[in-house]
C-alpha cells in the first residue's frame, strides 16, 4: 500500500527504575542507560566485563543464535564455543538480564556440572557499602524463602570484590516476553495470578515485602508455572532498611503503588505488593499496564492524579467481577485494597469456580471522595453546597460539562522571512525546527511536533487560535532577517490564553554565532516558563556555517520530497546533504538525515539496490560514531531496520532509544506504534498512535494510521471517524479518502454509501495516482479502490473509463496500468480481451521480476496475467510466492492482503476449498481492510465460488471484531 511517511509502517521501551535524586546517564562504552552514581561512566555489565579483563579481540557475535546481544552485555570471544569468561566455579555463558547494580548470566557451575542463573553485582571494587547492602539483602531475602513459586538460591559468595549468588535457572522466559509473543487467555491469566498472589502471601508471612512485582520479575517454567524472582527491592517488614533511605531505586513506574511513587516508606506494607500483583493482572487482562505515560514523569503523574481505565473498556470480553477484582487491587488508598495477597488469591479462585466474589464495586460516594482528593480546589467550592446530592451533581457537572483547561505546553511556529530577497524560507524553517527539537528534549514539557506547528505557516493565525487548535498554553513566534553573514532574529513567547507576552527579545549576530543564539533562545524560553530542569540542556556544537546552511537547505528539500514523493525532490535533498558532509565530514546530523532521505526514497518511490542500502548503513554508522546519543542517528537506524529489512524488533529498539533521548518525538512514537501493529499488538499500537497524536494533533498521517488500525480491527465507525478527522486536517488527502471508502464499503457492502461518505470534500481528494496502493497483494491494489467501486456495482464500462484516467508517468505506473487492464477484463468476463492484454504485459512483468525477484506486488500482478492466459498453475505458484513473502506471523498488517490475494486466485484457478479455508481464517483475525463479510457478499471477484454451500456458510458466520484475545 502506498503510504505517506508511516501509513504502513507504538508502552515504553522498557520500565526503568525511578531515581529520586539522580538522573539517568549513558554508558560511555556501550550506550546503555546507567545511574548517576555509577563509577567510571560504565553500566553494570561493562563494569563487570572490565573486572573480568576480557581479551581485546572480542567480536560482536550474539551470545545465542537469533537473539541480539543486550546493550552492554559482554561480547563473545573470537572462536569461542559458547563462553566468554570464567568466574571462579562458574563458566559464564550469556547475559540474560541486568539492572541498576547487578547483571545476571546463564552460567555452568563446573563443580556440579549444572546450569544456573548467576547474579553478580557489576560494580566490582567500585561498589559502595550501600550497594553491597542492597545486593546482600536481595540474596538474604530470597534465600530465606523456600517455596515452589520463588526462584531458589543455591549459593551466596564473594570473589575478587564482586558479590554474587547463584539460583535456579527457569527456562520458560519472563512473563512480559511471553505475553508479547501471544496474549494470554483470560482464564489462564487468572490461574497464574492466583498462584503469584499465594506466593507473595508466603513471602509476607515470612516477613519479606517484594516491592517490585512486575511481569519482568515473574518467570514461567516449561510447564507455564510462575516463579517470582528479583528481590532487589525487598525489605523486611519489621525493619526500615538503610538502603531504602538512599532512595536510589523505588520500583518500576507502571506497576508501582502510589505510596512508593511519593517515597512514603511509612505506608509501604503488604498492600504495596497487592497493588503490584493487581497491576500485572491488569496488564494480562487488557494488554497494557494501568498507567503508562510517554515518560517516567508522565507515568507517575497519571498514577497519582488519575484512576485506571475500566478494564472492560479495553477488553469487552471481561466480566464485571474481574474488573472489580482488578480495580480493588489498584485503589490509591492501601486500606481499600485487599487485606492480603491471600485474600486476592481466594477471590480470583472464587471467580474461577463461578462463585460470588468478595470484592464490591466502588460506589458513587467513594468515587466522589476520590475526586475531591484529586481536585482540592474544586472540592473547596463544592463544600459550599449544602447536600451530598448537590455535591454529586457538582462533580458530574465539573467532569462532563466544563471544558477541560488548556494544558501547559508549547508550540513553536516557523519564523517569518523578513529578508530583503525573501529567499530564506529554508533558513527560517530550519532555525525554528532546531529550537523546537531542543525543547523537545526536555522531559515533562509537552512540545507540539513540527507537522502541527508548521501547519499554521503563512496563515497569519494569532497565538490564541494556535493555542486552541493545538491545545497548548504557550506559543513561540518570531521573524528572521538575513543579509549576507548577518542575521537578526526577533522572538516572543506568548500566553495563548490571555495574549500576554511572557518573554520577547531581538538578537543581531554574525552567522557564525547562530549556534550559540539557538541555545540562548531555548534557555530564555525555559526560564520564562519557569521549568526546573533535571539535567542541563544540550548545547549546539560550533561547526562550519557553510555546511550548516547546506544542511538546512537539505532539510527543506527533504520536507518537500516527503510531500511530493518524487525522485527529483529526493535528488535535491540528497545533493545538499552530501555537500554539507563534504564541507564538514564530522557533521553527524547531516549523515543521519542523508540516510533517512535515502531510506524514504527506498520505501515510497523506488527500492535501493543492496549496495545502496549498505551505503546507507555506513552513513548511519558514521553518524553514531560521531554522536552516539544523536536522536537523528538512532531514528535513521530504526528506519534502516524498518524500511530496509523489515526487522521490526531492531527497529523498535532504535525508535525507543530515540524517545529516551527526545521524549516529545511524535514521529518516533508513531513508528513504535507502526511496529506494534505489524507485530499484531493492536491495543499497544493504538495507545502509541494516540500518544503521538497528542504531541502532533494536526498530523494527517497519524490520524490516518489510527483510522487504518481501527479498519483492520473491523471497528468501522471508529475507523471512518478517524479518517474523516484526517481529511478535516487536509481535505485534499487522497490516501485518507481511500480509507474512508474502505471503511464504509467493508462495513456496508454498499458502493453508493461509500461514495457518499466523501460528499463535501474536494475532488482533489478523490483521484490520486497513488490510489493503486503499491505493496499490497490483492486485485483491489492493482486497479485501485475508486475503480473497484464501479466493479462492485458491475458497471464495467465506467470502470474501464475511470481506470484509463488514472495514468502515471513512470515505469512502475506503466506496469500497473498493464496489469490493471488485464485484471479488469478478467473480472468483467472478457476472456479474449484479457488474454490479448496479458500477452502484452507478460514479458514486461517477467523482466521486472528478474530485476527484482522479491517484488511481491509484481508477483501478484503476474499471477493475474497468468490467470488471463489460462496458466492457472503458474498463477497459483506466483500468488503463493507473494503470500509467503509476507506471512501474517511476520506482518499482521500487510500479511492479510496477500492472503486475500491468494484466495482470489485460488477461487478462480480451480482451488475453491483452499480459498474458502483461507477466507475463514482471515475472518477470524484482524484483517478488516482486506476482508469483511459485507464485502464478500457483493464482490465480483468471488463469483466463481459464490454458489458453493461452504462459501454461503462463510457469509452467515461470524467475523472477528476488535483485536481478539
Amino acid at each position: 500500500m502506498m503510504e505517506s511517511r508511516a501509513v504502513h509502517d507504538g508502552e515504553r521501551a522498557r520500565d526503568s527504575p525511578i531515581m529520586s535524586s539522580s538522573a539517568p546517564r549513558v554508558c560511555r562504552k556501550c550506550g546503555a542507560e546507567i545511574f548517576a552514581d555509577a563509577p567510571e561512566g560504565l553500566c553494570t555489565a561493562c563494569l563487570f566485563e572490565t573486572g573480568l579483563d576480557l581479551p581485546a579481540d572480542e567480536t560482536d557475535e550474539p551470545p545465542n543464535a537469533g537473539r541480539a546481544r543486550p546493550p552492554g552485555a559482554p561480547k563473545m570471544k573470537s572462536g569461542s564455543t559458547g563462553t566468554f569468561g570464567d568466574f571462579g566455579d562458574y563458566e559464564l555463558l550469556e547475559v540474560i538480564g541486568r539492572g541498576g547494580q547487578g547483571v545476571v548470566y546463564r552460567a555452568r557451575q563446573k563443580s556440579l556440572n549444572r546450569t544456573v542463573a548467576l547474579k553478580v553485582i557489576g560494580l566490582g571494587h567500585w561498589a559502595t557499602e550501600a550497594h553491597l547492602k542492597r545486593f546482600r539483602r536481595e540474596a538474604e531475602a530470597a534465600a530465606s524463602l523456600d517455596h515452589s513459586g520463588i526462584v531458589p538460591i543455591y549459593e551466596v559468595g564473594e570473589r575478587d570484590g564482586s558479590c554474587y549468588f547463584s539460583m535456579k535457572l527457569v527456562e520458560g522466559g519472563q512473563l512480559d516476553e511471553v505475553i508479547k509473543r501471544e496474549p494470554m487467555p483470560i482464564r489462564r491469566a487468572i490461574e497464574l495470578i492466583a498462584k503469584v498472589a499465594r506466593t507473595v502471601h508466603y513471602a509476607h508471612e515470612h516477613g519479606i515485602l517484594h516491592r517490585d512485582i512486575k511481569p519482568g520479575n515473574i518467570l514461567l517454567d516449561g510447564k507455564g508455572e510462575p516463579h517470582l524472582t528479583d528481590f532487589g527491592l525487598a525489605r523486611l517488614v519489621e525493619t526500615e532498611s538503610t538502603v531504602t533511605r538512599t532512595m536510589e531505586v523505588l520500583g518500576t513506574p507502571s506497576y508501582m503503588a502510589p505510596e512508593q511513587a511519593v517515597g512514603n516508606n511509612a505506608r509501604i506494607s503488604s498492600a504495596t505488593d497487592v497493588y503490584g500483583v493487581g497491576a500485572v493482572l491488569y496488564q494480562l487482562l487488557t494488554g497494557q499496564p494501568p498507567f503508562a505515560g510517554g515518560t517516567t514523569y508522565e507515568t507517575i503523574k497519571l498514577l497519582l492524579d488519575t484512576e485506571p481505565r475500566q478494564p472492560r473498556l479495553l477488553n469487552p470480553k471481561l466480566d464485571r467481577d474481574l474488573s472489580t477484582i482488578c480495580l480493588k487491587c489498584l485503589e490509591k488508598d492501601p486500606q481499600r485494597r485487599y487485606s492480603s495477597a491471600l485474600a486476592l488469591a481466594e477471590d480470583l479462585e472464587r471467580w474461577l469456580k463461578h462463585e460470588p466474589i468478595q470484592a464490591r464495586r466502588t460506589g458513587v460516594l467513594t468515587r466522589g471522595k476520590k475526586w475531591v482528593r484529586r481536585n482540592p480546589t474544586s472540592a473547596l467550592l463544592a463544600a459550599s453546597l449544602v447536600a451530598l446530592a448537590a455535591a454529586a451533581c457538582w462533580i458530574v457537572w465539573k467532569s462532563e460539562l466544563v471544558r477541560r483547561p488548556m494544558p501547559a505546553g508549547i508550540a513553536v511556529l516557523p519564523f517569518l522571512d523578513l529578508s530583503p530577497a525573501k529567499d530564506q524560507e529554508y533558513f527560517c524553517d530550519g532555525i525554528s525546527e532546531e529550537i523546537l527539537d531542543a525543547l523537545a528534549k526536555i522531559e515533562g514539557l509537552r512540545v507540539v511536533a513540527r507537522t502541527s506547528s508548521f501547519s499554521f505557516k503563512g496563515k497569519n493565525a494569532n497565538a490564541s487560535e494556535v493555542g486552541k487548535k493545538l491545545n497548548v498554553e504557550n506559543v513561540l513566534e518570531g521573524s528572521l532577517r538575513r543579509e549576507g553573514n548577518r542575521i537578526r532574529i526577533s522572538a516572543q513567547l506568548v500566553n495563548a490564553r490571555n495574549g500576554f507576552h511572557l518573554w520577547s527579545q531581538t538578537y543581531e549576530r554574525e552567522l557564525k554565532g547562530v549556534f550559540a543564539l539557538q541555545d540562548e533562545i531555548t534557555r530564555s524560553i525555559v526560564d520564562a516558563l519557569k521549568i526546573k530542569l533535571a539535567i542541563s540542556l544540550p548545547t549546539h556544537e560550533q561547526r562550519n556555517t557553510e555546511a550548516y546552511d547546506l544542511y538546512l537547505r537539505g532539510e527543506y528539500e527533504f520536507r518537500q520530497a516527503e510531500s511530493s514523493l518524487t525522485a527529483d525532490a529526493y535528488d535535491r535533498a540528497d545533493a545538499f546533504y552530501r555537500q554539507a558532509l563534504a564541507g564538514d565530514p564530522n557533521f553527524a546530523e547531516a549523515a543521519a538525515e542523508l540516510a533517512r532521505s535515502r531510506l524514504s526514497r527506498h520505501w515510497f518511490v523506488s527500492p535501493l539496490a543492496p549496495p545502496e542500502l549498505e551505503e546507507v548503513k555506513s552513513l548511519i554508522d558514521r553518524a553514531l560514531a560521531l554522536a552516539p546519543n544523536s536522536p537523528e542517528a538512532h531514528f535513521a537506524l530504526g528506519l534502516f531496520f524498518y524500511y530496509g529489512h523489515r526487522q521490526y524488533e531492531n527497529a523498535l529498539t532504535e525508535f525507543n532509544r530515540t524517545l529516551e533521548l527526545q521524549p516529545n518525538d511524535a514521529l518516533a512514537r508513531a513508528y513504535c506504534a507502526s511496529v506494534y501493529r505489524r507485530r499484531g499488538e493492536w491495543e499497544r499500537s493504538l495507545a502509541d498512535y494516540q500518544r503521538a497524536q497528542e504531541l502532533d494533533p494536526r498530523d494527517t498521517i497519524i490520524a490516518m494510521n489510527i483510522g487504518n488500525t481501527y479498519l483492520a480491527l473491523r471497528l468501522w465507525e471508529d475507523a471512518e471517524r478517524a479518517e474523516l478527522r484526517a481529511l478535516a486536517i487536509d481535505p485534499h488527502n487522497a490516501q485518507a479518502a481511500l480509507f474512508v471508502l474502505s471503511s464504509r464499503l467493508n462495513a456496508t457492502g454498499d458502493a453508493s454509501s461509500a461514495r457518499r461518505a466523501l460528499d463535501g470534500f474536494p475532488e482533489g481528494a478523490k483521484v490520486s495516482p497513488t490510489s493503486r496502493r503499491r505493496g499490497l497483494g490483492d486485485v483491489g491494489a492493482i486497479i485501485g479502490i475508486w475503480v473497484y467501486l464501479d466493479v462492485i456495482e458491475r458497471h464495467f464500462t465506467d470502470a474501464f473509463q475511470a481506470f484509463e484516467k488514472d495514468v502515471g508517468n513512470d515505469d512502475a505506473a506503466h506496469l500497473e496500468q498493464l496489469a490493471g487492464r488485464v485484471a479488469l477484463r478478467v473480472l468483467a468476463g472478457q476472456t479474449e480481451a484479457a488474454k490479448s492484454m496479458g500477452e502484452e504485459a507478460l514479458p514486461l512483468l517477467e523482466s521486472r521480476l528478474r530485476e527484482w525477484p522479491d517484488d511481491a506486488f509484481a508477483l501478484t500482478r503476474l499471477s493475474w496475467v497468468y490467470l488471463a492466459l489460462g496458466r492457472n498453475a503458474d498463477a497459483l505458484r506466483f500468488s503463493r510466492q507473494a503470500a509467503d513473502s509476507t506471512p501474517i506471523e511476520k506482518d499482521a498488517l500487510v500479511g492479510p492482503y496477500f492472503q486475500n490475494g491468494l484466495a482470489q486466485i485460488e477461487a478462480r484457478a480451480g482451488a475453491p476449498e483452499e480459498a474458502i479455508k483461507r477466507l475463514r481464517r482471515l475472518l477470524s483475525i484482524p484483517s478488516g481492510e482486506a476482508v469483511s463479510i459485507a464485502r464478500l457478499k457483493i464482490d465480483p471477484v468471488w463469483d466463481p465460488i459464490r454458489n458453493r454451500p461452504d462459501f454461503q456458510q462463510l457469509l452467515s458466520g461470524p467475523e472477528q471484531i476488535g483485536p481478539g484475545r
